[in-house]
């Protein structure tokens, strides 16, 4: 899965417009994009970024909307409901410095050999009773994690588990891939 250069460009349009809509407290209904990629059922991520630290990341695996209505609702989401930036949210001031990554995502797929995922290319999704969480693809990059890290920190940081609950039982994993479209915010 890729997209061109222009259906990025309309992504990052999409997203663009969308969080200045919600940052201005507008509603944002983009047109219907003739593009079937942009019309296709997906999951994706938004993250935002300012002078590199993240202000917001928000996404779902699946979704039932076309993924340009998918986009808009995410972003909304990254800017307004990340829970970890309560207080501190991005500003209309601040919007001009934000840089955007879309993770497009494919399907999830179990993973039963945890070891051999690959770093950089593969995402992950940890479910159980007491929680759940992922890390899109990029974060092992970002941090250097080895596979062992990326699996434990994801258990400890995002699903509330033990650091090792990975290796256990009363868990399912799994792997899923991206396409990330990354750009700056224009308006």
């Amino acid at each position: 899965m890729s997209y061109s250069i222009q259906q990025q460009k309309d992504m990052l349009d999409i997203v663009s417009n969308a969080l200045y809509a919600a940052v201005s407290e507008d509603e944002y209904t983009p047109t219907t994009p003739t593009d079937y990629c942009l019309n296709s059922k997906s999951g994706c991520f938004v993250t935002l970024k300012t002078n590199g630290l993240l202000r917001g990341c928000i996404g779902c695996f699946v979704s039932d909307k076309p993924l340009y209505k998918t986009l808009v609702q995410n972003a909304r989401a990254s800017l307004l409901e990340d829970p970890r930036f309560i207080g501190r949210r991005i500003t209309l001031k601040e919007l001009p410095e934000v840089d955007i990554d879309i993770s497009v995502l494919t399907p999830l797929k179990p993973c039963d050999e945890p070891e051999s995922i690959r770093l950089g290319v593969d995402g992950i999704y940890i479910l159980s009773s007491f929680g759940n969480g992922c890390f899109l693809p990029q974060v092992a990059t970002e941090t250097g994690w080895s596979v062992e890290e990326f699996w434990g920190n994801c258990c400890a940081q995002k699903a509330g588990l033990s650091y090792d609950a990975w290796r256990g039982s009363g868990v399912e994993l799994y792997t899923f891939e991206a396409v990330i479209v990354e750009g700056h915010y224009s308006k």
